[in-house]
């Protein structure tokens, strides 16, 4: 296991390593306990009760945070004609199709969503061992395979993330930056949560959120009680 620095020793001294904390807590102390000295992301780390190796217990889908995550998105939208000119409008970053195929294949990758119209999917498909193990294949669970360009354009500029379990059932997504204020974290890590019930299996019995961790990109993980978190007991 590789060292910690001394930084990261000091801000782990703050944290009680069994302790659970109510959620705006946690959110006050991964703001006081952050190491790095530049904007770190505050990271959501969930594992739910859940086998992803039965399909009907794979939770996945997309969530527009009210506040953003503190990053601007680079979009791509694989589409044509009119299609294609309201990609534009609604200010994707890259627009195309057979042209944006042949660069990614060649190696390019300078973009953090790729969006598509159904009848591209066939083209973009080509792409799948590509974009895939990244988790950038447009899919209409998570609304990346629409013909409502405009709003799924927008949608991933202003704060919408993906989510999905991976082989543990551990779900990883980001809340936002230390920088912003408690109320606007809480928030954003508030309607995550709910995304996530709405999304609970069927399947899935007793306890749905087996831990819930926060921590900042360089920072110490400060333990959720997720009793609290299901009352919303702040």
């Amino acid at each position: 296991m590789a060292k910690r620095g001394k930084k990261y020793q000091e801000a782990l001294k703050q944290v009680g390593i069994d302790k659970l904390y109510k959620p705006m807590e946690a959110i006050k102390l991964v703001k006081q306990v952050t190491p790095a000295n530049f904007d770190e992301t505050v990271e959501a780390a969930i594992r739910l009760n859940v086998d992803t190796r039965h399909a009907d217990q794979q939770v996945r889908g997309a969530v527009v945070l009210p506040h953003g995550t503190g990053k601007t998105k680079k979009v791509l939208v694989f589409a044509k004609g009119e299609k294609a000119k309201e990609a534009e409008e609604a200010g994707a970053d890259y627009v195309g199709d057979e042209d944006l195929v042949q660069k990614i294949q060649n190696g390019w990758m300078d973009f953090d969503v790729a969006i598509a119209t159904p009848d591209m999917m066939p083209l973009v498909g080509r792409l799948g061992r590509i974009l895939g193990p990244r988790g950038l294949m447009p899919n209409p669970k998570v609304g990346t395979v629409t013909m409502d360009i405009e709003r799924a354009v927008k949608e991933s500029k202003s704060g919408k993330i993906s989510y999905r379990t991976d082989k543990a059932g551990i779900i990883h997504a980001p809340i936002g930056k230390v920088s912003f204020d408690e109320e606007k974290l809480y928030e954003n890590f508030s309607v995550l949560i709910d995304a996530l019930i709405k999304a609970k299996p069927e399947s899935v019995k007793g306890t749905y959120f087996k831990s819930v961790v926060l921590s900042s990109t360089m920072g110490p993980g400060i333990k959720v009680n997720t009793q609290k978190l299901m009352s919303r007991e702040d």
